[in-house]
C-alpha cells in the first residue's frame, strides 16, 4: 500500500473511534481510521445510549437508523428483581420489584426537558455495523479494518505511525498531525507508559449470548434488565433482551450475565458454567443455543493522562468502566465531542494548540466520575445480592427460605423485606442517573467564567438543573421559526460550528457575531431568541427562564454544546467583548 499523510489518524474502530471518524468528517477534516479486526465487535457488550450519546447520533446522521433498531421505547422504561426464572414452583420467575428506568423509556418531565433526544438501547454488536457504514460513507477511503498499527513515533511537528495490513502482512507508512488512541488501551496507551488507575478484580463475570425463546417466563414487556437471585446455584445474574428483531419477552436473542467470586475457579470452565447458567435458569440445554460465552471482571479505571504530545486517548483506551449505568460506550462518545471540534479548530486554525490542552481538562475529571458511578452503581448491585445470604455454600433450600422471606407475611420477616426495598430503592442512583449523564459541567480555559454561582442542585446524581452559564450543557427548549414550524434549540448546533444566541433585544450581538465571522473565517452561527421577537420564538418560556440574562444579552455556544461564555446585556463594546471571549476560549 502507499504511504499517506493525513491530519488524523484514529487508531481502533469501536464506539469511540467511529463516531470520531464520523465527526471529523462532518467538519471537513480528514482522517484515516485502522482497526486491527477484521470487523466490528462479535460480542454484544455496551447497549444503552443515553440522550446525549444520541444527540451526537443525530449530528452525524445515523440516529434514525439506531432508534429502528434499538428496543422500542415501552420496551425499556423499567428494570426489575426476580426470584430465578423457570421452575417446579410458583415462585420461580417471582417479582419481587419494579424500578423506573431512563425516565420510563423517555416519558418522564425531567427527561423529556433534558433533550430532543431519548434513551436508545442497542448492543454494540448491532450498533456497530450501523456506524461503520456512516463512517465509509462519510470518508470512502478513510475507515480500513484488519489494518493494525504496530509502531508509532511523534515528533514536533506529528506522528509518524507503521501500519501492517493482517490479511496481506504488507506494512505502509501513516504521517498525522494527531493521532486519537480508541483501540481499548490495548497499544497506544501502553507504548507511551500511559497507566490505568483505580480498583480492579472487583467481582467476576461470565457472560453468555444466546438465542432462546424466553417469552413464557420473561414476563413484564416493560422491563429491560432483569436482575436475579438464583436459589438454585446460589448466585446472581442479570438477563438483558438483545433483540434484534423483537423486543421484551419475544426478543430472539439474550444476554445473561453470572456473577461469580473472584476466587471461583469454576468461572474458568466453560462446562460448569454452561450447567450453572441451565440450573439458574431453569431451561433445558437443547432449549438454547450459546453463541458465545465471555468473561471479564468488574473494575474501574482511569488513565493518568488523557494526552501524550500529539497523540489523545479517548473511550476505553482512557477509562474503563463496570456496564452498571451504561456509561462506558457513552461517555466514549462524550469524548470525542469533546476532542474533535477542538482538533478542527486548530487544525483549520482558528485555534492554539492550547486549546487541545482542554481536552484531558474537561474529560478526565468527568470520565473520572462516571467510574466512580458506575462502580458505586455495581457495588450496590452486588450488596442486594448478598441480602439474600445462603450462596453456593448454601443448599438450594436454604437459599429458597431466605428469598421467600421478601413476600412473608411473618412478623419477623417484615425489617428483612424493607431493608431489601430500601437498598433495591438506592439503584435509582443507575436508572435515573439524569444529573450524571446529562448534568456535567466543564471548568478549564475553554470556558469563560462570568462570576455567577452554579444553581444549587440538592441530588447531583439524579436531578439535572438546566442553567446557560458558562460551562453548562445547552439547555433544551423547543422553538418555533418565524413561519411556525418547531425545531430543537440544540439542532441550531451544527457540528464544528459555535453559535451566539442573543436575546430579542439583542440584535447587536448578532451583527458583532457577523463582523467577526467574516473577519476571522471562524465558523460562528448568530441568531435572537425571544418569546415573541427573534429569529425563533421561545413560547414556553423555557429558554426565557435558563438563559440567565437580560433581553439584550447573549451566550456563545461551543460546537460541542457548552455554553463557553455569556454578557448579560449590551453594555460595553460589544464587538470587542466578544472577540476577547473568542480569543481566550480558543487560546488565539
Amino acid at each position: 500500500m502507499n504511504d499517506l499523510e493525513v491530519p488524523v489518524l484514529i487508531v481502533g474502530g469501536g464506539g469511540a473511534g467511529l463516531t470520531a471518524s464520523m465527526l471529523l468528517s462532518t467538519m471537513g477534516i480528514e482522517s484515516l481510521l485502522v482497526n486491527a479486526w477484521p470487523g466490528t465487535s462479535i460480542l454484544p457488550k455496551a447497549h444503552v445510549l443515553n440522550q446525549r450519546a444520541m444527540e451526537i447520533m443525530r449530528d452525524v446522521g445515523t440516529a434514525e437508523a439506531i432508534y429502528a433498531a434499538s428496543a422500542p421505547a415501552a420496551n425499556m422504561s423499567h428494570s426489575g428483581w426476580y426470584v430465578g426464572l423457570n421452575g417446579d414452583s410458583e415462585d420461580h420467575g417471582r417479582r419481587l420489584v419494579r424500578m423506573e428506568a431512563w425516565g420510563g423509556g423517555g416519558s418522564s418531565p425531567d427527561w423529556l426537558a433534558a433533550s430532543p433526544e431519548r434513551q436508545a438501547n442497542l448492543p454494540q454488536i448491532r450498533l456497530e455495523p450501523h456506524l461503520r457504514a456512516r463512517a465509509e460513507q462519510l470518508a470512502p477511503d478513510g475507515v480500513r479494518f484488519n489494518q493494525e498499527l504496530t509502531a508509532f513515533e511523534q515528533d514536533g511537528d506529528g506522528v509518524t505511525a507503521i501500519v501492517t495490513d493482517r490479511g496481506t502482512g504488507e506494512s505502509y507508512r501513516v504521517r498525522a498531525r494527531y493521532v486519537i488512541g480508541a483501540d481499548g488501551g490495548r497499544t497506544v496507551g501502553p507504548a507511551l507508559g500511559i497507566r490505568q488507575e483505580g480498583l480492579r478484580d472487583v467481582a467476576r463475570m461470565v457472560s453468555f449470548h444466546i438465542t432462546a425463546d424466553l417469552s413464557r417466563w420473561a414476563r413484564d414487556p416493560e422491563v429491560l434488565i432483569r436482575w436475579m437471585w438464583l436459589p438454585g446455584i446460589g448466585a446472581g445474574g442479570v438477563l438483558v433482551p438483545m433483540g434484534p428483531d423483537h423486543w421484551g419477552p419475544d426478543s430472539e436473542e439474550w444476554v445473561f450475565h453470572l456473577h461469580y467470586g473472584p476466587d471461583d475457579s469454576r468461572a474458568l470452565d466453560d462446562e460448569a458454567v454452561l450447567a450453572d447458567m441451565y440450573a439458574g435458569l431453569g431451561i433445558p440445554a437443547d432449549a438454547v443455543t450459546v453463541h458465545m460465552i465471555s468473561r471479564w471482571s468488574v473494575e474501574g479505571v482511569t488513565a493518568d493522562r488523557f494526552r501524550d504530545g500529539r497523540v489523545f486517548l479517548a473511550g476505553d483506551a482512557a477509562h474503563r468502566h463496570p456496564p452498571t449505568g451504561g456509561l462506558g460506550l457513552t461517555s466514549a462518545m462524550h469524548d470525542v465531542q469533546n476532542l474533535t471540534w477542538k482538533l478542527a479548530a486548530v487544525l483549520k486554525g482558528h485555534a492554539g494548540e492550547e486549546l487541545l490542552d482542554t481536552y484531558e481538562a474537561e474529560r478526565r475529571p468527568v470520565d473520572a466520575r462516571n467510574v466512580q458511578r458506575a462502580l458505586e452503581n455495581a457495588l450496590n448491585q452486588l450488596h442486594i445480592n448478598s441480602l439474600f445470604g445462603g450462596g453456593p455454600q448454601a443448599d438450594e433450600e436454604e437459599n429458597w427460605a431466605q428469598a421467600r422471606r421478601l413476600w412473608s407475611r411473618e412478623a419477623d420477616d417484615t425489617a428483612f423485606r424493607r431493608t431489601f426495598l430500601r437498598t433495591v430503592a438506592a439503584q435509582s442512583m443507575e436508572f435515573n442517573e439524569l444529573g450524571v449523564e446529562f448534568g456535567y459541567t466543564y471548568d478549564s480555559a475553554a470556558v469563560v467564567p462570568d462570576g455567577t454561582e452554579a444553581p444549587h442542585n440538592p441530588d447531583p446524581v439524579r436531578l439535572y438543573r438546566p442553567a446557560a452559564r458558562p460551562g453548562h450543557p445547552l439547555p433544551h427548549a423547543l422553538l418555533h421559526d418565524e413561519d411556525g414550524a418547531e425545531l430543537a434549540l440544540a439542532r441550531l448546533v451544527r457540528p464544528g460550528r459555535f453559535l451566539l444566541i442573543a436575546g430579542e433585544d439583542g440584535q447587536a450581538w448578532c451583527d458583532a457575531a457577523e463582523k467577526i465571522a467574516a473577519r476571522t473565517g471562524l465558523p460562528l452561527d448568530a441568531v435572537r431568541i425571544g418569546h415573541v421577537e427573534g429569529d425563533h420564538r421561545d413560547l414556553r418560556s423555557t429558554w426565557t427562564r435558563d438563559r440567565g440574562h437580560a433581553t439584550d444579552g447573549a451566550v456563545l455556544v461551543r460546537p460541542d454544546r457548552f455554553i463557553g461564555w455569556r454578557a448579560a446585556n449590551t453594555d460595553g463594546d460589544l464587538a470587542a467583548d466578544l472577540a476577547a471571549a473568542l480569543d481566550t476560549l480558543l487560546a488565539r
